[in-house]
Order: structure tokens, then C-alpha cells, then sequence
């Protein structure tokens, strides 16, 4: 049909809201002398303490090269800490300390607030729906 413009597709909006949420994370914790991407670091550390350095980085959807900068500036910040694997004496594990976790405590709710407003206008039903298709979509890509 002339003038019917086709809808955007879906990577495209996966990648818009992508940015914004990244934009909006990033005001968020500007306060605390952090990035989204570095607050991102510390959530999966928080769930999953004590990984190496290319575990973070596919957890937190850095490349290799660039989690060695993030993970140096959240230690310098007293925000992680390195230490060697018992199991693994040439492997450092990545360890959130108590600084960071504090870090995390302080911007929960305001990060849980900026999650409600991305989600407000849908039912939860619909909210177990996307999360349950993001799942699956990033499996699929996985």
C-alpha cells in the first residue's frame, strides 16, 4: 500500500531501548562517579561474586579488552577487589567489597523506580510476556 510505512523492526527498538535505559542508568548513578556500565559490573558481581575477569565481561556485555579499564577504575574506587583463584593460582577473581555493595544498596530502589517506569503502562502478565521473550530472544542469539 502507498504511503504505508512498515513498522521499525524489532532490533531496531531492542536498540533504542537499549540506549535509553543506558542514558537514564548513567544520570542516575553520575552522582556516585560511576557509569551504567560499571554499575552493570557490580550487579553481576553482587549476584555472582568472585569471577574472573572474562566472566565479567560476557556478564556484563563488555568486550575482553574493555573490562580490564572498568574493573582497574571500580578498584580504584574501593568498589571491587582482585584476588588470586585457590583453585587456579594464575586466575584473579573479581570480588565486590563492602563499599560496593553499598553502592548497590543506595541506588536499589531508584534503579527498581527507573524499571517500574519502563514497565508501567503493561499488566503483569504482560511484564512476565517480555521478559519471558527477551529471554528467549537473547538465547536464541546466545
Amino acid at each position: 500500500m502507498v504511503g504505508t510505512k512498515a513498522p521499525p523492526s524489532l532490533l531496531y527498538m531492542v536498540k533504542q531501548v537499549e540506549l535509553v535505559v543506558r542514558s537514564r542508568l548513567d544520570e542516575l548513578v553520575r552522582p556516585a562517579g560511576i557509569t551504567a556500565l560499571q554499575y552493570t559490573s557490580l550487579t553481576v558481581l553482587e549476584r555472582h561474586d568472585g569471577l574472573s575477569a572474562a566472566q565479567l565481561a560476557r556478564d556484563s556485555f563488555v568486550t575482553a579488552q574493555s573490562i580490564a579499564d572498568l574493573v582497574r577504575s571500580l578498584e580504584n574506587r574501593g568498589l571491587v577487589r582482585r584476588e588470586r583463584n585457590p583453585r587456579n593460582r594464575r586466575e584473579l577473581m573479581i570480588l565486590l567489597t563492602d563499599e560496593g555493595r553499598e553502592l548497590l544498596a543506595h541506588y536499589a530502589q531508584q534503579v527498581r523506580d527507573l524499571e517500574e517506569r519502563m514497565i508501567r503502562d503493561l499488566t503483569a502478565h504482560q511484564t512476565d510476556q517480555f521478559r519471558q521473550a527477551l529471554s528467549k530472544a537473547w538465547h536464541a542469539l546466545s
